[in-house]
């Protein structure tokens, strides 16, 4: 199996976690609820997958669960409750067979408002944009410049201090791939190149602090905020996402 057939495989196991945790995000749930079905998803279904978010640089958890204001890195608490209408983004990743997959999506519980429905859309729309621009020839700067177009025409901000990144044996890897930038600028793309592509979108301000626990990076004038992940492989034929179903 090739290098890029194992991480389609460690992607397709990300995705479809993420797509199982989807349906359980509901009032009344905790976040620790949502860390206990991953878990218990790839004990039944995939138990040679590895977590790869727990026990990185002393994280706890194997998922990141963010809500409304946090943009990411929330660690899941079975004393953190979901409510109706409450943004909820969740990140996932995993090692299988030495390589890793790592997604994110972003569900709103319950009854959403209009404004967090469209700050949704706009976040996942601006991933695929980027993605578009993930090609050969291209300039990595080329996908932030059209993540960031495309978000900010809309009246959004883009995160400037928390960027996607190379991936492949090691969880973040270079080269660091932010949401913001100028076309025509960074490395040039080539075949062979496997990196996350993340929006980290908000409905104000861009910028972030982070909460006493080291890890929750939030908001700092309290605007909700959603994040969108794929896991990508640049080819001579042409972009595989990696993580989708």
């Amino acid at each position: 199996m090739s290098e890029i057939e194992t991480m389609r495989k460690s992607g397709r196991i990300v995705a479809l976690v993420l797509d199982h945790l989807s349906s359980k995000v509901k009032p009344g749930a905790t976040t620790w609820d949502l860390e206990m079905y991953a878990l218990d998803y790839l004990k039944t279904h995939e138990p040679h997958a590895i977590p790869a978010f727990k026990g990185y640089m002393g994280y706890p958890a194997a998922l990141c669960v963010s809500i409304n204001d946090e943009v990411v890195h929330g660690i899941p608490s079975p004393k953190r409750k979901i409510e109706n209408g409450d943004v909820v983004s969740i990140d996932f990743g995993v090692f299988y067979n030495g390589y890793v997959g790592d997604s994110a999506i972003t569900v709103i519980a319950g009854t959403g408002t209009p404004e967090a429905e469209s700050l949704l859309k706009v976040t996942k729309e601006s991933l695929f944009e980027g993605i578009k621009q993930a090609k050969v020839g291209n300039h990595l700067h080329d996908i932030s410049a059209a993540v960031q177009s495309y978000v900010e025409a809309r009246g959004y901000s883009v995160v400037r201090e928390l960027v996607g990144h190379g991936i492949g044996q090691s969880m973040h890897e270079a080269p660091q791939v932010p949401n913001f930038g100028e076309k025509g600028t960074g490395i040039l793309i080539k075949p062979g190149l496997t990196i996350a592509v993340e929006p980290m979108v908000t409905m104000g301000s861009y910028d972030v602090t982070f909460l006493n626990d080291g890890w929750t990076a939030v908001t700092t004038d309290g605007s909700l905020a959603a994040h969108f992940e794929h896991s990508l492989a640049v080819t001579s034929q042409g972009t595989i996402i990696l993580t989708e179903l």
